[in-house]
């Protein structure tokens, strides 16, 4: 359990400090307020099976493909999927 809170500070820390453009795209508000309740779920639903990896692991189109397998696999409410993607898009 410490380490889910952990990890979920680290993850709102590091979107504290994130740049707010991605790819030369600024990020609009609402886009932010997704990643921001993207960064408190992941350790809920992620972080249970997968360590930390940074987002620029994969590209936003790559992202997209693996949020939606998971949440196949994982029966995830949508908006809590479209919170988390945008959280590993934004941080980079």
């Amino acid at each position: 359990m410490r380490t889910l809170q952990i990890t979920a500070i680290l993850a709102l820390m590091t979107l504290a400090v994130a740049p707010t453009s991605r790819a030369g795209q600024e990020v609009s508000a609402e886009q932010r307020k997704l990643a921001m309740e993207g960064a408190q779920l992941w350790p809920i639903y992620c972080a249970q099976c997968h360590n930390a990896r940074p987002g620029s692991e994969f590209s936003p189109n790559q992202w997209n493909a693996i949020t939606m397998h998971m949440r196949t696999q994982s029966n995830m409410p949508a908006k809590n999927i479209r919170a988390i993607t945008e959280f590993l898009k934004t941080v980079r």
